[in-house]
Order: structure tokens, then C-alpha cells, then sequence
């Protein structure tokens, strides 16, 4: 029975992605830093700091997983494109990648973003081995070069390592502050939807098949970057389209109330044709069925939970830096 460990296993990809793993024979193990997470049972979870290079050292020792998937970063909203964090994530994701090596590691995913693109030359369709790579933020920096410090690392050590390059991701647990919780909640509480330009074009993809994506991932042979995306592209004004029709009150809805954001690309969306062809990934949702199940989830929760719905589950102090 292989054995796997996730880091960011609390987080908003970590949970689905978890589910997803409890259906295999694998034999699981999670890390977490804060609260104990909600998780299907089976999980192994582990508490450990990735601040503390000792820690994760000793633990990755005594599991020896042969897989890894490293989820945690530093993804707050509104900061992580530019907080200092980003360049320590690196130095932990490192540290993290060479225990892993250092037990006899077989195989890993790690996540990338669609950040690490020339959002410039983003007019067609982002392919992984075509499109040119300029990250114009810290955070789309710090992963691409992350990404070829441990694909050169890991290909010395005759290690399998897949980059999973993530674009546009919804779903339950999102961040609230992010634009489809957003809207949903705005909406169900009866409050004044503002946007920005609706006219832009994103690729969407529901967290659950973001999930599968990385399992199928992980249990396939590829390695290299990997484009984790529906290859879709929708505009932002279809999107709260969708939600409104789920929601109702289309007057609530504000576009073009909020000013533009600097360096903002009118389109990104993947090519998905080696997800599609060399892992053999294809969907299961759709963006209507997606966003309504989405809706229907942020209408069974109770009060103002901000807390539970981080991206990562784990959040570097500031200042440490």
C-alpha cells in the first residue's frame, strides 16, 4: 500500500482533495497547524509546523511516504499576490521536497498558478510547453521559481515530480472575500453587488474537480507542468449571471461599480490538452450545476465563519520575514 502525505490538507483544494484520496488504497496522511480540520475518516493527520524544519524533518523520517502532495502556501486574500511570505514558502517547500527525497520519495505533485504566465501574451490559450512565462507579481515568482528549483532537484535525485499549474477555482470553503463567495453572499443577505469589468474572460473550475484532477495527477506518470483548468473561458458578468439565477435579485447587482486593478489581462484561460490527453482527466461539473450547488452550500451555513474558509491552512505571521 503506497503511503501519501499532503501538506494544506485543512485548506480550501486540501479537503475535496482528501475526499478524493479516501476512495483509493492509499494510506493517508495530512498535516495541519491550527484547528483539528473536518476530514473523511481514514486520514492520518499530523500536526506540525513547516516553520519548524526539524519538526517536518523527523516526521517525513519516521512516515518514509513514497508520494507527496505539497498544497500549503501563503494565500490570504487580498495579499498573498504581494506579501513577503511568498519568498519563505519557497525556502519551506524546498525544505519539505528534500526530506521527502531524503526517505526514498517516489513521486510528487506540487501547485503552481497561472500566475507564472505572461499574462501579456494571454490572447490564446496558455499551453504549459508554448506560452511564455513572466510572472508580473512576488507570488507568481516565487512558484515559478520554486517550480524550477525542484523540477531540476528532483529529476537529479531520479524523482517524479508533476506541477500542477492551478488557474481559477470556486466552490465550497472559498475565501469569502473572493468573487463567487462574494457575490453569493452579498446576494442571499439582500446587499449591493459591486464589480469590476464583467467583460473579462477566466477559465472556472469547481474545487471538487480540481481535486480529482490532482489525484489523477499524482497516480499517473507524468511530470512537468500540468495546466489544472475546465479550458472553458467564461466572462465574470456570466458568472454572476449563473449566481443570480440561482440567488434572484438582479438589481443588487452593480458592474463596473469598482475601479479596475492594475495589470489586469482581459483573458486567461488554459489549454487543457495535456490534462486531457497525457493524465486522462476530464471533468465532472458544470459551471451552472457547479455555482448552484455552491449557492445551495453558503445557504446552509450559519453567522459570519471567515475563519473556516482559508485557501491554506496555514498562514505565516507577518513579520518573519
Amino acid at each position: 500500500m503506497s503511503r501519501v502525505l499532503v501538506s494544506g490538507g485543512g485548506g480550501f483544494v486540501g479537503v475535496p482533495l482528501l475526499r478524493q484520496l479516501a476512495s483509493t488504497d492509499w494510506e493517508i496522511h495530512a498535516l495541519y497547524t491550527r484547528a483539528h480540520p473536518a476530514a473523511p475518516l481514514g486520514v492520518r493527520w499530523h500536526r506540525v509546523d513547516l516553520l519548524d524544519h526539524a519538526a517536518v524533518s523527523e516526521l517525513v523520517d519516521g512516515l518514509a511516504p513514497e508520494r507527496l502532495v505539497h498544497l500549503a502556501w501563503c494565500t490570504e486574500h487580498g495579499r498573498f499576490w504581494s506579501a513577503r511570505e511568498n519568498v519563505i514558502w519557497v525556502e519551506l517547500s524546498l525544505h519539505l521536497l528534500r526530506a521527502f527525497i531524503r526517505r526514498g520519495g517516489q513521486r510528487l505533485v506540487m501547485l503552481g498558478s497561472c500566475a507564472e504566465y505572461d499574462w501579456s501574451a494571454a490572447a490564446a490559450p496558455l499551453a504549459e510547453c508554448a506560452s511564455p512565462l513572466a510572472p508580473a507579481t512576488l507570488y507568481g515568482t516565487a512558484k515559478d521559481a520554486l517550480r524550477r528549483l525542484a523540477s531540476a532537484y528532483a529529476e537529479q535525485q531520479g524523482v517524479e515530480l508533476a506541477w500542477a499549474r492551478l488557474f481559477f477555482l470556486y466552490g465550497p470553503r472559498e475565501a469569502p472575500g473572493r468573487l463567487v463567495p462574494s457575490v453569493v453572499r452579498s446576494l442571499l443577505a439582500g446587499q449591493a453587488v459591486a464589480t469590476r469589468s464583467t467583460a473579462h474572460v477566466r477559465d472556472f473550475m469547481h474545487v471538487e474537480d480540481v481535486a480529482r484532477a490532482l489525484v489523477a495527477l499524482l497516480d499517473s506518470p507524468v511530470v512537468g507542468p500540468v495546466n489544472i483548468a475546465s479550458g472553458a473561458g467564461v466572462t465574470i458578468g456570466h458568472v454572476v449571471d449563473q449566481i443570480v439565477q440561482v440567488t434572484g435579485r438582479p438589481e443588487l447587482i452593480r458592474p463596473g461599480a469598482l475601479p479596475e486593478r492594475a495589470g489586469e489581462p482581459p483573458r486567461l484561460v488554459a489549454d487543457v490538452a495535456r490534462l486531457q490527453q497525457a493524465v486522462g482527466f476530464q471533468p465532472r461539473w458544470d459551471l451552472a450545476d457547479g455555482l448552484a450547488a455552491t449557492v445551495r452550500w453558503w445557504e446552509e451555513q450559519d453567522g459570519d465563519q471567515d475563519e473556516l474558509y482559508l485557501c491554506s491552512d496555514r498562514a505565516l505571521p507577518r513579520g518573519r520575514i
